[in-house]
């Protein structure tokens, strides 16, 4: 079975602190499954991915 969660870059954030959030997650075990822009080349949302059942 699989979890998912979704995150948001605010549009005060600076891109370093949200690769740093995606990084941080990325070591829980999660993984980018979408991400989803704003037509201007920057990431508004992100979808993880992860299995719920881990070891």
């Amino acid at each position: 079975m699989k979890e998912y969660k979704i995150i948001k870059k605010s549009f005060w954030k600076k891109d370093d602190v949200f690769e740093d959030a995606l990084n941080q997650f990325s070591r829980e075990g999660w993984e980018v499954k979408s991400a989803i822009g704003d037509n201007h080349g920057n990431f508004s949302k992100v979808i993880l991915e992860r299995d719920k059942n881990r070891m």
